[in-house]
């Protein structure tokens, strides 16, 4: 393994969407920084099961759909 071509290593505060602040080593930032997270596992519907709507307005996936309306598997 190369030496000296790893970015440093740091303790920053991740500050979850709920207000919950967890420590963590990070190369963002500096020491003591508090990143603050927009989406995190307790929010996203990817890890909570929640509905999300897809928008597309004659986008890729309405050209898809369009496509294989008519195929039965």
């Amino acid at each position: 393994m190369k030496k000296d071509i790893h970015p440093a290593s740091h303790h920053i505060n991740v500050k979850l969407v709920d207000g919950t602040v967890v420590p963590m080593k990070s190369t963002w930032g500096s020491e003591g920084d508090t990143l603050a997270l927009d989406v995190d596992p307790s929010a996203h519907p990817a890890w909570t099961g929640g509905a999300s709507r897809l928008i597309d307005t004659g986008g890729r996936v309405s050209r898809f759909k369009q496509k294989y309306e008519g195929l039965d598997l």
